[in-house]
């Protein structure tokens, strides 16, 4: 019985080994599945039948191949042991079809035992197949343990009915003396094998996907800052060489809707970027959308005689479902290109095509982001330009040369203005120009009221800051910190780096803010009479729409000394640590 056991475990293990019996026992069964399933354990019936033991008159015959039996025989077998295992797996339809195969085919061999032996065996495979399915809708699977309690329980009822059913009934008990508890445990012991069979599919498959899965992580992730840029001719060929790296593919291939972008590996030497799609597959996959796999050189159809791609997975990629482009993995052996490339080739081109479509969302979100910008900084303050031609009117009549002197700053103002307005960046140089610009009206118009000193770190003239972010805080200073036009007043602006940010400091000795005010500083607009109440609250909202939570802005003031507003902003730029203190005091 040990021997007729290893012939079913071992056909059982060379199944194993092929892929279409690998992916109907992974995964759940639709129709024409299930009728596979039938029948391959239906024939695992026959086979042990055929292989059985023929146990004549309490006589144990020579084993053979047997095709008929003696009327007064019977056969000892593994048959059930297949059936079980068969309806568990499938579930009731399973058990049935085939235990009626192996069933029927046991009552054409004969014997004494043929009807309750054919009648034990659909029995098996109907209480296997139910006891299966309720066991799967409880959400347990089936466990080794749970399986080889099912066969010997089934083996143990085909003795009992074979002991109702078989006639003589003193032959039929002879019978079962002589095999039941063989029986009952060598097939408890082979379906213990060849569950051990099954459970090594399943555990290898999963093995298989959580490597694809990793494997696909990893790609998506060194890709992710490539496809930021969408479908261009640098980012695609970056993600083809990541590609071409990490996966078993001979050759990586992207396209937009006309034209190749990248083609990295073999038959880059005249499949090249910017050359028109040539190949009809690939033209199939952008009109239908559907993935194509060929394995043969002339399904890819290039139009070099000489190409040595023989293989190929052509994938759409689609923004939100529309086809933008192809992703086409290559190979020169067909062989290479098994279910695990095509599973692993199907997942990248979602998360490729999710990754597109994030870029696309990430590219509106800033044109939005600009477009708010844009609009916050627009609101700098008009005021500034009608006192500013009122103090040049008056000086017309006064000092002609100082009037024209302060035309000319004005007019650097409102450029700074208007170029910091169609950036989102500018040079901190340009930005301290425009203070300066601003500074020198601003002591025009009220002489001696108070000096602003500039303490700017060597080296980071050239640093690029968002602009409208120092000039308004001086603004700030000049109008809140000296309200009542006091004379020695003084602005400090303290401009340096450290830990890859740069720091930007303006601290007044005016008479500082109350403490009310202070709480909502910066987060909101605050009602002001000069109409001066949105700057900060534009300078949080602009670094905040900038860097997120890269960029920090804090005030912090005490009624009668002063205040300091201070704003850190990240770099890509290492300054020196040399300082200077560079007078900005007009005139």
């Amino acid at each position: 019985m040990i021997e007729k056991v290893g012939i079913i475990v071992i056909v059982a293990f060379l199944l194993s080994q092929m892929k279409s019996f690998r992916q109907i026992i992974q995964k759940d069964h639709n129709y024409h599945e299930k009728i596979l399933l039938i029948l391959l354990f239906g024939c695992f019936g026959v086979i042990s039948n055929y292989t059985g033991i023929e146990i004549y008159q309490n006589t144990i015959n020579k084993a053979e191949w047997l095709i008929e039996l003696d009327p007064e025989s019977a056969l000892a077998n593994t048959r059930v042991m297949g059936i079980v295992i068969g309806a568990l797996l499938g579930g009731p339809v399973v058990g049935i079809g085939a235990g009626i195969i192996a069933g029927v085919h046991r009552y054409t061999l004969g014997g004494f035992s043929a009807l309750s032996c054919s009648l034990s065996t659909i029995v098996a495979g109907i209480i296997a197949g139910y006891l299966g399915y309720r066991r799967k809708k409880k959400g347990k699977n089936i466990t080794t343990r749970y399986a080889v309690a099912i066969g010997m329980g089934m083996e143990a009822l085909q003795m009992a009915i074979i002991l109702f059913a078989a006639k003589p009934f003193e032959q039929a008990y002879n019978l079962v003396q002589i095999i039941g508890i063989p029986m009952i445990f060598i097939n408890g012991f082979g379906t213990l094998l060849f569950m051990f069979i099954i459970q090594s599919i399943r555990r290898e498959q999963l093995k298989v996907r959580v490597s694809q899965t990793n494997l696909a992580f990893q790609i998506a992730d060194r890709t992710l800052p490539y496809f930021r840029q969408g479908l261009n001719d640098h980012s695609c060929e970056a993600v083809a060489k990541i590609m071409l790296k990490l996966t078993n593919a001979d050759a990586v291939a992207l396209t937009s809707r006309s034209h190749i972008l990248s083609h990295v590996g073999a038959g880059s030497d005249h499949h090249k970027p910017r050359q028109k799609i040539g190949t009809h597959l690939t033209k199939n996959v952008l009109e239908q959308g559907e993935i194509a796999v060929v394995r043969s050189k002339e399904d890819i159809s290039c139009f070099n005689h000489t190409c040595t791609l023989e293989a190929a997975i052509v994938l759409p990629l689609k923004v939100k479902n529309k086809i933008v482009g192809t992703l086409k993995m290559y190979y020169t052996f067909p062989e290479s290109l098994d279910q695990v490339q095509e599973q692993l080739a199907e997942g990248l081109a979602n998360l490729f095509s999710t990754q597109l479509e994030l870029a696309e969302a990430e590219e509106q979100s800033k044109l939005l982001k600009d477009a708010e910008i844009k609009a916050l900084q627009a609101q700098v303050h008009p005021h500034f330009l009608f006192n500013s031609f009122n103090t040049i009117s008056v000086l017309c009549r006064t000092d002609a040369n100082k009037a024209r002197h302060l035309l000319i700053k004005l007019s650097e103002y409102f450029r700074g203005n208007i170029q910091g307005a169609r950036q989102l960046y500018i040079s901190l140089e340009k930005e301290i120009e425009n203070v300066r610009a601003y500074t020198e009206i601003e002591q025009a118009r009220f002489p001696n009221r108070c000096v602003v000193l500039l303490d700017l770190e060597e080296g980071l003239e050239k640093v690029m800051i968002p602009p409208f972010v120092l000039q308004p805080l001086v603004e700030n200073a000049f109008n809140y910190g000296f309200p009542k036009r006091n004379i020695g007043g003084q602005i400090q602006i303290r401009i340096f780096s450290r830990r890859n940010q740069i720091h930007i400091q303006v601290e007044d000795n005016g008479v500082g803010i109350d403490q009310q005010k202070m709480k909502i500083l910066g987060k909101m607009v605050v009602d002001s009479v000069k109409g001066n109440g949105t700057a900060l609250f534009n300078i949080c909202e602009r670094l905040r729409g900038l860097y997120n939570n890269g960029a920090h802005f804090s005030i912090a003031s005490k009624k009668g000394i002063g205040t300091r507003i201070s704003i850190s902003i990240p770099m890509n730029h290492e300054g020196g640590v040399d300082q200077n203190v560079n007078s900005l005091r007009s005139g």
